[in-house]
């Protein structure tokens, strides 16, 4: 414990791409400041759409070697980061995406919708206990926009962040260990607007342009509690979501989804604080997820 990091970032996503979409450059600007970042993916992404005819085989209905692919996906990008700590919950495999809502993929004996929250949550205690972050990154109880194991994904992380702190959880994981802050991971809607319309307005060769209630996060203005600028570290964020190449096109400070929908690529991330103590003045929003922290040298810009 000794040789950790005085920073301590831990990031919980549901299948590799998502962490660079929402946090890439988050995550990119701890790792660079020296931070320990560390993200747990709980599935392969199995079930992913595939982008080009080129890699379309991969497919789940067809040779169904999609999820190995995107681990190598996942390497690339985190290298792209400079984020060294990337393990998937229960190790590679262990959850089968779960596919979209309602789909007969959700009842699959391995998805990970169906996956018993204190086994699942006990993996991640693991990782808690060892890494020993202050701050958690994670979705809102929804999961931004509904996908079964984006909700799986928060309530995973929740109840183990629970768990983590509680001494009589399974000794044999470590010493119990308290996470300080949780975040979910948020969108403000003036700021969705105004990146929709720049995307309307340039020239970016997507067949549509997404609307707002297209992009997973996405709340009111007065519900952001932090900003993080990552304008240092857009490109390394850019190239993160290249190596997600089966799943996202990237067209300068635009990508689409496999729905050919474009949409802002954001280099300021937000949140919401969900758990804690905001380290910011009232009515300001924080910079550093760090702030506030007991013993943090960091400061709130």
């Amino acid at each position: 414990m000794t040789d950790l990091p005085a920073r301590r970032l831990l990031l919980v996503h549901a299948h590799p791409d998502d962490e660079s979409i929402n946090n890439g450059a988050t995550m990119a600007r701890y790792a660079a400041e020296g931070a320990l970042v560390t993200l747990v993916t709980c599935t392969l992404g199995e079930e992913g759409e595939v982008i080009g005819e080129g890699l379309a085989h991969l497919a789940a209905d067809r040779d169904d070697r999609l999820g190995p692919h995107r681990v190598g996906e996942l390497a690339a990008a985190m290298a792209e980061l400079g984020v060294t700590d990337h393990r998937f919950l229960g190790g590679p495999g262990r959850f089968r995406d779960s596919g979209m809502m309602g789909l007969p993929q959700n009842d699959r004996e391995n998805a990970f919708w169906r996956a018993d929250l204190d086994e699942a949550a006990g993996y991640l205690v693991e990782v808690i206990r060892e890494t020993r972050p202050q701050v958690l990154v994670a979705y809102d109880p929804n999961g931004g926009y509904g996908h079964p194991d984006h909700i799986q994904a928060h309530r995973v992380a929740t109840r183990a962040a629970a768990l983590a702190a509680d001494s009589a959880f399974r000794p044999a994981l470590g010493a119990p260990h308290t996470i300080d802050k949780i975040y979910w991971n948020r969108v403000p809607r003036s700021v969705a607007e105004e990146g929709l319309a720049r995307l309307r307005a340039s020239d970016a060769g997507f067949p549509g342009v997404a609307v707002v209630d297209d992009l997973p996060g996405v709340v009111p203005d007065a519900r952001i509690t932090a900003a993080v600028d990552g304008a240092s570290q857009r490109e390394r964020k850019a190239a993160a979501m290249r190596a997600h190449a089966t799943q996202i096109a990237v067209d300068g400070p635009f990508f689409a989804l496999s729905n050919d929908l474009g949409q802002p690529l954001f280099a300021t991330e937000y949140y919401e604080l969900a758990h804690g103590t905001s380290g910011a003045a009232p009515g300001e929003r924080e910079s550093d997820l760090f702030s506030g922290i007991a013993g943090d040298s960091g400061a709130n810009a």
